[in-house]
């Protein structure tokens, strides 16, 4: 167990030396790989649908906060869709409109959540990202994944329709915007997966903020146990059907990628808890300090007595 805390310390202090050049390229990756996801999934728009769009747009995105990545999607998105169908187009404008109201209401780092939320779905692991908002951000951050689950569900309905949406019109464009707008919010399946991920991160939230030990953890595994009650329930009473294997295999590997963000994280020692007690003129201060976990990494000394001998080798661990 050392070996993981001092590879952990590691990996924190490369990170510390060369952050100024992992984030961009971390932004870069996670722009080619939206933005890959967008040209793959609908590419109606054929100029668009290059590797070199997505190479520019992601190193664009490389140096700009990752708002502006949501926003360059956000048009990626409305371009595709607009060689598609006109009343679709106007019915996601509406939606991105709605969503960047809300916008001023959210933490700036929940916009980086508007992103990963599609493209966690779209790996089929989307129970990690209610998780991981929780653990993280605050309650504000159910509403950008709500969205970002929104969005997926929205491009699944244009990818399985585009011959339907692409041909020709045998409706009024009043009677398609109905028909559309009919068949998007009587989407069970969407709805129930938004209302899990929600009470998956308020729960997670809440628990996570409580004053008992292993508190994260706990916050982990019961954010996945809500996540899966709230689909149970939608089963139930809305005849929404998940295959059992992929809702499985989805909570087992969002169990893992949270496991691990939490060894990263928020390890702490419990062993080492104390307790302090001080008073102003006011109030009286109880505080539990709970220490971090620290390991200090071993000092490699190597000492050679001569050109025949052998090295001798002092770890101070």
């Amino acid at each position: 167990m050392i070996g993981l805390w001092v590879f952990r310390e590691k990996l924190r202090g490369f990170y510390a030396r060369f952050d100024v050049f992992i984030d961009p390229l971390v932004r870069f990756f996670l722009g080619f790989i939206t933005f890959h996801m967008l040209n793959s999934n609908l590419g109606a728009m054929a100029k668009l649908n290059h590797i070199m769009v997505e190479l520019v747009l992601a190193l664009v995105c490389s140096v700009l906060p990752y708002g502006v990545m949501a926003f360059l999607a956000g048009v990626l998105l409305l371009a595709h869709v607009s060689s598609i169908s006109l009343e679709m187009t106007l019915i996601l404008f509406l939606l991105l409109m709605f969503i960047l109201v809300l916008y001023g209401g959210l933490q700036p780092k929940d916009s980086v959540l508007l992103i990963l939320t599609p493209l966690f779905f779209h790996l089929r692991i989307p129970y990690a990202i209610p998780i991981l908002a929780g653990l993280s951000c605050g309650l504000s951050s159910a509403i950008a994944v709500c969205c970002g689950a929104a969005l997926f569900y929205v491009m699944q309905y244009v990818k399985q329709n585009i011959g339907t949406l692409s041909g020709e019109a045998t409706l009024g464009m009043a009677e398609q915007l109905i028909q559309i707008i009919r068949t998007l919010f009587s989407n069970r399946l969407m709805m129930v997966m938004m209302a899990a991920c929600a009470v998956g991160i308020v729960t997670v939230y809440l628990i996570r903020r409580l004053p008992v030990n292993f508190s994260w953890a706990i916050a982990i595994v019961a954010g996945a146990l809500a996540q899966l009650a709230v689909i149970f329930i939608g089963d139930f009473l809305f005849d929404v059907s998940v295959p059992m294997g992929q809702l499985l295999a989805g909570l087992i590997l969002s169990l893992a990628i949270a496991a691990v963000y939490h060894f990263f994280v928020f390890a702490v020692d419990y062993t080492r808890t104390e307790y302090v007690q001080f008073e102003d003129d006011d109030y009286y201060y109880y505080v539990k300090a709970v220490p971090k976990i620290a390991v200090s990494l071993p000092d490699i000394k190597v000492q050679r007595f001569g050109d025949g001998q052998a090295d001798y080798r002092d770890r101070d661990e």
